[in-house]
Order: C-alpha cells, then sequence, then structure tokens
C-alpha cells in the first residue's frame, strides 16, 4: 500500500492514496478554519469505516435484511505527547427489515475483535468499545 502527502499551504496537506483518491486536510489555522479533518479525525474515522465495512460484508453474507449501517465514533486521546487514542467508543445503528440481534452483536464482535486491522491497531493504544442499535424500518 502506497500514499502521499503533499504540503499545500499554511496548514493544509493533501493526500493522495495509492489508488489516486484525494482528500484535503489538515490542522486549525491562525483564524480558526480548518481545511479539512486533521490527521488524527481521519484516523478516527478509518477505523469507522473498517468496522462498519466488515459488519456490512458479515450480514449481508448471513442473508441479513441489512439496508444502511452507521457508526458513530467518540474517542479521547492522551494530553501528553503523543496524543495517542485512548479511549473509543463505536456505536452501530444498523438498520433493516427485521435484522436479527444476534447476528448484528457477532457481526461487530468479529470485526472489532477479528477483521478490522484499523481497530486492531488502535487497540494497542485505546480501549475500544461498542454498541448497537437496530432501526427495523418495516416499523
Amino acid at each position: 500500500m502506497k500514499a502521499r502527502v503533499k504540503w499545500a499551504e499554511n496548514r493544509t496537506f493533501i493526500g493522495t492514496s495509492g489508488t489516486g483518491h484525494k482528500i484535503v486536510f489538515g490542522t486549525k489555522e491562525e483564524d480558526g478554519t480548518t481545511p479539512g479533518p486533521s490527521p488524527m479525525e481521519l484516523v478516527l474515522i478509518g477505523t469507522g469505516g473498517c468496522s462498519a465495512y466488515d459488519v456490512v460484508s458479515i450480514l449481508e453474507k448471513g442473508r441479513e435484511p441489512v439496508e444502511d449501517v452507521v457508526v458513530e465514533l467518540d474517542a479521547d486521546r492522551a494530553d501528553a505527547t503523543p496524543a495517542v487514542f485512548t479511549r473509543i467508543h463505536m456505536h452501530f445503528i444498523v438498520t433493516g427489515r427485521g435484522v436479527t440481534p444476534a447476528k448484528v452483536e457477532r457481526a461487530i464482535q468479529l470485526s472489532v475483535e477479528k477483521y478490522c486491522s484499523a481497530s486492531a491497531m488502535m487497540a494497542k493504544t485505546a480501549e475500544v468499545t461498542h454498541d448497537f442499535e437496530i432501526v427495523d424500518s418495516a416499523a
């Protein structure tokens, strides 16, 4: 896997993935504006994306009638440098008609504990927890 990061101006950078996708990111400018997510926000988003991908894939393979998956993440970072994540909580919201709670719980557990490389890395410095809710779209 490869990537490239180029300084654009001030505290703004452009990241290019090995597949050619670009994202503007950076940290707070002197005037208080931000050019995009910070690098650590991208790490958190990547962790949620990694796990969401797994959960969708596992539920689809299990023929669950999943229509949507959202992961809301809440995290704390260390006060000292480096300010690594010390706590990450993932709240999954799974929508579908008659989705089985036990299968959702198992899919999340498999993702967080076995398949998601990002959450495995984060678990080296952070307590990673999760919960979920199911929204029945038939209701």
